[in-house]
């Protein structure tokens, strides 16, 4: 078959996760109440931090960016999806697709080096808690919450301009419910090889450095912890990164779990459904592992709820 360029393929088909024409109302009843619920749990705990006076500090600055990233990252997928259900239509058109992979680098990408930023900011707090004020200062504060948005940024960029270059075949069907790259890199009639090796030698940098950070910080918060000679305090050190420890351990490890089933599974409908996890379920609990195991939020939503009602 003659390969074509990209440019010229208006649209792509998203096959989805089922083709059970009996399965699809559920599915929409499904994934618009986690949704729903992703999105005001995230909305909520921006509203309760950006009002309460209390939570301006850096620990909360950089929550409620992390649940911005969380609401953009599972509205990149979700709504798209929710459409195709309710149309019975699986199309995307070309520039939606390179949209949709442009924003799920963009937050995907986001999230993981804020992970580290707030990894960073309870390794002051603990294993330099006399000078915490000093060195998280708001300015440095503003600077990384900038660089980590201007990183996430190139992350997108280079991403989608590897895959923009490719050439695909006139009938593109994508076995996911968003344009998944390496789905996408699967489909090109042109040779991949160097595509490959691109998004590869990318995902390296953009997200093995971001996780290196995490592991370093948490390697020196653990040695501090143990350090401390009383029970009390080893609790009190570790509760306050214990909110942070529950969202770290789900999105790295959603994200492995899919790789690991992409390995063992040659199904790209199996990988399809491993990948709800990380795009969906991971951005939903996020608000509730932080809202339920800290008092602070839980009073500052009761407060924003309380002045609502």
């Amino acid at each position: 078959m003659e390969p074509q360029n990209l440019t010229n393929v208006s649209e792509f088909l998203l096959l989805g996760l089922s083709d059970d024409p009996e399965l699809q109302p559920f599915l929409f009843g499904l994934f618009l109440s986690m949704y729903l619920i992703a999105v005001t749990g995230n909305l909520l705990i921006i509203l309760a931090v950006s009002s309460d006076p209390h939570l301006h500090t850096p620990m909360y600055f950089f929550l409620s960016n992390l649940s911005l990233a969380d609401f953009g990252f599972i509205s990149t997928t979700v709504p798209n999806m929710l459409v195709n259900i309710q149309s019975q239509s699986k199309t995307i058109t070309y520039k939606g697709c390179l949209t949709q992979v442009s924003f799920f680098y963009l937050f995907g990408c986001l999230d993981n080096i804020l992970l580290t930023v707030m990894a960073y900011d309870r390794f002051v707090a603990i294993c330099h808690p006399l000078h915490y004020t000093t060195i998280m200062n708001p300015c440095l504060c503003g600077l990384l919450i900038f660089l980590s948005y201007c990183i996430s940024l190139l992350d997108s960029q280079l991403n989608v301009s590897t895959l923009s270059e490719l050439t695909f075949c006139t009938t593109v069907e994508i076995p996911h419910f968003f344009c998944d790259p390496p789905q996408v890199i699967n489909l090109a009639c042109s040779d991949t090889s160097t595509s490959t090796i691109l998004v590869y030698c990318i995902a390296a940098i953009f997200g093995g450095i971001p996780v290196s950070g995490t592991i370093f910080s948490y390697t020196q918060i653990v040695s501090s912890i143990l350090r401390i000679s009383s029970s009390g305090g080893k609790f009190k050190a570790f509760s306050t990164c214990g909110s942070h420890l529950s969202v770290v351990f789900l999105f790295y490890g959603t994200g492995f779990g899919v790789y690991l089933s992409s390995v063992v599974t040659s199904s790209s409908r199996m990988n399809a459904v491993a990948s709800v996890m990380y795009t969906i379920v991971t951005p939903m609990l996020n608000p509730f592992i932080y809202s339920l195991r800290n008092r602070d939020i839980k009073t500052a939503l009761q407060r924003l709820l309380s002045r609502a009602a």
